[in-house]
């Protein structure tokens, strides 16, 4: 059976202001509930935007205006609740001031980092907000140049663009180590994720392995799961290190979902936490708090990360970098 299908265009401004009797700059006004028009004219409005089926385009309205209220996150991952919580922060903070997120997902990759820079700066955002310091030439010269505020989140240990919220990575492996090293543990391994990608993983290892160094104990051996960290990655390279040196008395994960990943291969193999295996973390997530025994770990501030990245860019606060620290918790795993 054949059908005759046409396309219905989309409902304009112009459409909705003669539906209701009332010029177009008043339905801009109601519909953005800012400048004067009575009550009765907003009923109208109102009416004539439900009948018609009117949805307003905020992307032609953001482009048109001087004062962008976009917000673009360019993000590593979605699949990490860490990147998710900074937006849950930030997205509470936007939606008050009436400024709208928009995000994409670099999967760590700096090239396609790059490129969704270069998509999103083509809406003319009233800012960009990234994790961490490092990204290409290209990346830096364009946001520079591009007039929007700049925040890099969730590190402080390099050279902000703009605005930098979050914490010392490299401060946050020394604790660790400095932790489990004042604990008794001296034959420490490492299982994680790919470091040249995850830069910040790569700064708390790398101050991770210089403090068990300066202590003489060096680390035993490290094991990097191939692909985005998981539970599984977690467990299976917890397995894996555990094939070449039995012996082990701690191992340090480069974050609380590869963490919980090892906790459930100790538990599958019978082996005893913390006496036979000590298990460390990083980022404090609420399933390692629930987990029989809690999770040692540290606690990063994401949500308020979040949130106080977006307060500097609805205030337009001047250029600065705030280091919101980090907590140890003990746990029972160490």
């Amino acid at each position: 059976m054949d059908f005759d299908f046409k396309q219905q265009s989309a409902v304009t401004l112009a459409e909705v202001a003669e539906a209701a009797g009332v010029g177009e700059s008043t339905v801009s006004h109601v519909l953005r509930n800012e400048g004067s028009f009575s009550r009765k004219a907003r009923e109208r409005v109102m009416e004539a935007v439900e009948r018609l089926g009117y949805v307003p385009n905020r992307i032609a309205g953001t482009l048109a205006s001087a004062g962008s209220r976009l917000v673009a996150f360019v993000i590593p991952s979605l699949s990490n609740i860490v990147f998710p919580d900074v937006l849950r922060g930030a997205s509470g903070v936007l939606e008050k001031n009436r400024h709208q997120a928009v995000f994409s997902v670099t999967d760590y990759d700096p090239q396609r980092e790059e490129a969704l820079v270069a998509a999103m700066l083509a809406w003319r955002p009233t800012a960009v907000m990234l994790a961490g310091f490092e990204h290409t030439e290209g990346t830096l010269k364009m946001l520079r140049a591009s007039g929007s505020r700049v925040v890099e989140v969730l590190d402080v240990d390099g050279t902000a663009v703009d605005l930098a919220v979050g914490f010392s990575n490299r401060a946050a492996g020394r604790a660790s180590a400095e932790f489990l090293l004042k604990r008794g543990y001296r034959r420490i391994g490492y299982v994680g994720h790919d470091l040249d990608r995850d830069t910040r993983a790569g700064k708390r290892f790398a101050a991770f392995c210089e403090t068990l160094a300066a202590a003489g104990s060096p680390l035993v051996d490290r094991e990097i799961c191939s692909g985005a960290s998981s539970v599984e990655s977690g467990r299976l390279g917890l397995e894996r290190l555990l094939a070449r040196y039995v012996d082990l008395d701690a191992v340090y994960f480069s974050n609380d979902d590869m963490a919980i990943g090892g906790y459930f291969h100790c538990l599958a193999r019978g082996i005893s936490i913390p006496s036979q295996l000590a298990i460390f973390g990083y980022n404090g997530l609420d399933i390692g708090r629930v987990t029989p025994q809690p999770l040692s770990t540290i606690r990063t501030p994401r949500v308020a990360t979040g949130q106080l990245a977006a307060e500097l860019v609805v205030t337009n606060a001047p250029p600065q970098v705030v280091d919101l620290g980090f907590e140890l918790v003990e746990g029972a795993t160490a």
